[in-house]
């Protein structure tokens, strides 16, 4: 079990650039990229944050011992936390939403988790 990590971004290839340079200094931790206003793939060319493409990377991150979050800005914390509220009690609780800078707090929580 391990602590997963979550980056929202308003752009998917933000958060799918940023997840491959996480990955690079802790390659065996779920992290999960949730970036633009569409699919979340990373040709998703809208930019915005969608809650289904939140709510999946939540679900998917999730390896027992709980979930970090990082956003870029403040509507995508607005997203990420609406996304956790709708958890039931006991997922919720194992969901922490980061205010930390984007870059430099992805690669920390990737290497400490």
């Amino acid at each position: 079990m391990s602590v997963g990590i979550v980056l929202v971004s308003h752009s998917a290839l933000i958060a799918h650039g940023l997840v491959d340079l996480a990955r690079q200094m802790a390659p065996t931790i779920a992290l999960v990229p949730a970036g633009g206003s569409g699919d979340g793939t990373r040709d998703d060319a809208g930019i915005g944050t969608s809650f289904d493409v939140v709510s999946a990377a939540l679900a998917e991150a999730e390896g027992g011992d709980g979930v970090v979050v990082l956003a870029d800005l403040g509507s995508a914390y607005l997203t990420a936390e609406t996304a956790v509220d709708l958890l039931d009690e006991d997922a919720a609780a194992r969901v922490l939403v980061v205010r930390a800078p984007l870059v430099e707090g992805a690669v920390a929580a990737a290497v400490a988790a």
